[in-house]
């Protein structure tokens, strides 16, 4: 939009103004006289235009994205949440230990803080770290104070997960959506906003009418794209029971994994381990299965040989097979993927 206002820009035209009579080249009087204002101009107009790209939402990140979408539309970013975990333990004779409330625990360099006794022996831990690393962890815990008649702590079952704060782009992708598909007195865009207001929920489906007149069924997948939780179909289910109109019937359900097995063989370059080519390949399916889930109905076999064909440190491959095909897999309007076997074999 500003184009020439740079300093040389405006210089040139500043100098332009005055007769070719008068000595106007560099680090004469005049010269001098005018480059000072000539380069607050044109820090003048850098500013502008970076103000000028503010106006586009797309260009915003972080607290300014927040800013935007909220006063426009509401909608404010889901917040990270901790993970609550199962602490099981137990005296040297194994009769189990009730440990005192408060209690804090470390394992992996994660700390976790008892909140409420299960049963005897069994505690519920909240992860003191926000989000999914909380999640990680399984094993042994250490005590940070001493604890009498201690002899074994174990982190076990994740009773509740931890969720990281939603992405600037999972944010700008629910503004785009509500501003496209306008949501009014309980129409299909309705139920997709408030199944994706909950904290956990990645995507999800609205199929009206699913069981007859006044149904709908919400089918959701979790911030990874993974089938939801029971938990995170109860919160979800809940949260539209508060919102909806009078009269609908909501069934919510979590998508089905479709597992999927690639199988290829592959030529390498000098240098490069199967390993840690395998290991790359992985990750670029993942971020092709999250791209694709709830929106392609099949597993293209194109997409994946390409992907395959550009990992680093991979010349060729051949007898590239999912579930054991060479073929595109279908899949259902509730099913996503899950790539449960990947197997490359050097030639």
């Amino acid at each position: 939009m500003f184009d020439g206002m740079t300093f040389e820009d405006i210089m040139k035209r500043m100098l332009d103004r005055i007769p070719d009579s008068f000595d106007k080249r560099p680090s004469s009087v005049i010269y001098d006289a005018l480059a000072p204002a000539a380069a607050e101009l044109a820090q003048a107009y850098m500013t502008l235009e970076y103000i000028y790209s503010k106006l586009d939402v797309e260009n915003l990140q972080g607290e300014e994205l927040e800013r935007f979408v909220n006063f426009r539309t509401g909608i404010e970013r889901k917040k990270a949440t901790k993970a609550i975990r199962k602490g099981v333990f137990s005296k040297a004779d194994g009769s189990f230990l009730n440990v005192p409330i408060g209690s804090r625990f470390t394992g992996e360099n994660l700390y976790y803080k008892v909140t409420e006794k299960i049963i005897d022996g069994e505690f519920k831990l909240e992860c003191e770290e926000l989000g999914e690393i909380g999640n990680i962890y399984t094993g042994t815990l250490i005590p940070v104070d001493y604890i009498d008649g201690l002899a074994t702590a174990k982190l076990t079952d994740i009773l509740v997960f931890g969720y990281d704060a939603e992405s600037d782009e999972s944010l700008l992708e629910r503004y785009f959506e509500r501003i496209r598909t306008p949501a009014t007195s309980g129409n299909k865009y309705h139920y997709l906003n408030w199944a994706k207001e909950v904290v956990g929920v990645g995507d999800a489906k609205v199929i009206p009418l699913w069981n007859g007149k006044g149904t709908v069924k919400v089918v959701i997948v979790d911030s990874n794209k993974n089938p939801g939780t029971k938990e995170l179909i109860d919160k979800v289910f809940d949260h539209i029971e508060e919102e909806r109109p009078i009269g609908a019937r909501v069934t919510v359900v979590s998508a089905i994994a479709k597992d999927i097995s690639i199988k290829a063989k592959v030529n390498l370059a000098e240098g490069y381990r199967i390993q840690l080519v395998q290991d790359e390949f992985k990750k670029s399916l993942e971020k092709y299965r999250k791209d694709i889930a709830f929106k392609d109905s099949y597993i293209s076999y194109a997409a994946i040989g390409s992907i395959l064909f550009n990992v680093e440190g991979i010349l060729d491959h051949s007898e590239l097979k999912l579930n054991e095909e060479m073929k595109n897999i279908s899949l259902g309007d509730e099913e996503i993927p899950v790539f449960n076997l990947v197997e490359l074999e050097v030639i």
